[in-house]
């Protein structure tokens, strides 16, 4: 299954577009992520990113965009409405596909420390990514912001990072986590006096005893008040909930609501929500939407990877060949899979159903791990391309980075040839026991999965090249020529045995 996580990070600046537009080009050096908006607010001075890709590709995007923001914001300066501790504020992530909650939990504290350790700014992790209780809330770590962390920081233990130098830098300190979808909503009133704002927002708010899942706090932007609020779960406080009380808060001030301001990303389902509960469709499907109905019937029609096609095709050079071999491998189980599936429960192959089972069993936990090793490729290479240009660390610190990043770019391929060998394996055993009318699939899965093994041994030897050990590369060049000589030998004895049976 695909993954999908979704980044979100605010940066400290909402009034300089050179600035901004910046950091969101660092994030689209990273090829396989795709930014979903951009939102900019002078009043809070403040800028919000959305966007969306793989575990580590996103990983890698926040990195980049991290970077670039301590690079081009000096918190020193820094004046805004809106609470804030660093120049990247917060960079929360929310798993959205194909992607555990814990997976999510993990990458958030490999960033972070690698945050610290490459770019010399305090972390703290916060929400399900917290290291402590007191730190699951936004709130607590952004005490009194930048200008009373900077001087409590190293001072009090309380405020010293989860990583990172307890000391105040110009970039301040970034706050890394995981999170359920967060729907940012505003409603202004038409009122110049802030204090009405904050009274609704102080009624409305769940820490003063109104609507669980609901932040709020009253601002004046532009000349005008609003009640900005954070929905932190809008399944269990819906969006319609939330406008009805502060419209009925404002009715009792004389006060009415002007408009309403989303900032990112909203989910189709809270506006479905809330499209039914006005319009009292309380028995309304989703496939009664025309839209939703095409889209279900297009993506059933079309089962061609295209944006991995056009992404290998555009200029960049990820992703290249590394993603393209673990591609083939894991294309490869797939079919194994497959053909074993048209085996199982047919009486015809009743005698050999436990071989059958454990061959797909196994086809099925081969394809899910060259499935991640297409992404985790291009993000070692983007990790790899980073570290050979970053100019914000000393030069010993850079070529740490380089030599790790060096040494993880040659051990994926060589992971995908590991795997695809075994998928080999497997293609050999159901050509010889699987259904008689899908043996030429697992045939071609076995040649598939012969190329990812010499594909990836072709990596791995022009990585080779730039590592320091030789004693290690020449033990990966022992192990690839082993592999590729039990691959060329299994895939003869795979067209023999369909030519055996008949196949053709």
């Amino acid at each position: 299954m695909q993954q999908i996580v979704e980044c979100i990070p605010n940066f400290s600046n909402g009034r300089s577009p050179d600035v901004y537009n910046s950091i969101a080009d660092a994030i689209r050096t990273v090829p396989s992520v795709r930014i979903l908006h951009v939102s900019a607010n002078t009043s809070h001075n403040r800028t919000v990113i959305t966007f969306v890709g793989s575990l580590d590709d996103v990983a890698e995007g926040a990195f980049r965009a991290i970077a670039r923001a301590a690079e081009l914001i000096d918190m020193n300066q820094h004046q805004g409405d809106h609470p804030r501790i660093g120049a990247t504020d917060v960079c929360p992530f929310v798993p959205i596909k194909g992607v555990s909650l814990e997976e999510c939990i993990n990458m958030a504290h490999r960033l972070g420390e690698r945050v610290s350790r490459e770019l010399g700014i305090a972390v703290y992790f916060y929400g399900h990514a917290a290291k402590s209780p007191q730190r699951e809330q936004l709130t607590e770590i952004r005490r009194g912001e930048y200008e009373v962390w900077q001087r409590e920081i190293g001072v009090k233990p309380e405020r010293n990072p989860d990583c990172g130098p307890a000391e105040p830098r110009s970039w301040g300190a970034t706050i890394i986590g995981v999170r359920p979808f967060l729907i940012a909503y505003n409603l202004y009133l038409n009122t110049h006096d802030v204090a009405y704002a904050k009274k609704i927002a102080k009624a409305v708010r769940h820490s003063n005893g109104g609507l669980r899942y609901l932040l709020a706090k009253g601002y004046e932007v532009d000349g005008q008040v609003q009640v900005s609020m954070n929905l932190t779960n809008f399944e269990k406080t819906p969006l319609h909930l939330v406008q009805e009380m502060v419209k009925q808060q404002a009715a009792h001030y004389g006060l009415t609501v002007t408009r309403a301001e989303l900032v990112g990303m909203i989910p189709q389902k809270a506006l479905m929500e809330t499209a039914k509960w006005y319009l009292q469709l309380d028995d309304m499907r989703d496939d009664q939407v025309l839209e939703y109905r095409l889209y279900d019937e297009s993506a059933e029609m079309s089962i061609v990877p295209t944006r991995f096609l056009e992404a290998t095709a555009s200029s960049t050079p990820t992703p290249g060949g590394g993603p393209a071999a673990a591609l083939a491998g894991a294309l490869a189980a797939a079919l194994t899979q497959m053909v074993a599936g048209l085996t199982v429960g047919r009486k015809k192959y009743a005698d050999v159903q436990d071989e059958v089972r454990e061959i797909e069993a196994d086809a099925r936990e081969l394809r899910e791990q060259l499935t991640k090793a297409v992404s985790e490729d291009s993000a070692a290479y983007n990790r790899l391309m980073f570290a050979l240009r970053n100019t914000q660390v000393d030069e010993a610190a850079r070529e740490t980075a380089v030599s790790h990043a060096r040494l993880e770019v040659a051990l994926i391929p060589l992971h995908v040839a590991r795997l695809s060998r075994r998928v080999v394996h497997l293609a050999k055993d159901i050509v010889a026991l699987g259904n008689l009318n899908a043996v030429t699939d697992a045939a071609v899965g076995a040649l598939l999965a012969q190329t990812a093994v010499r594909a990836s041994g072709l990596n791995i030897r022009t990585n080779s090249k730039n590592m320091a050990d030789k004693t290690m590369t020449a033990a990966w060049e022992a192990e690839i020529m082993r592999l590729e000589k039990d691959v060329d030998d299994a895939v003869t004895a795979v067209l023999a045995t369909a030519q055996q049976r008949g196949v053709f």
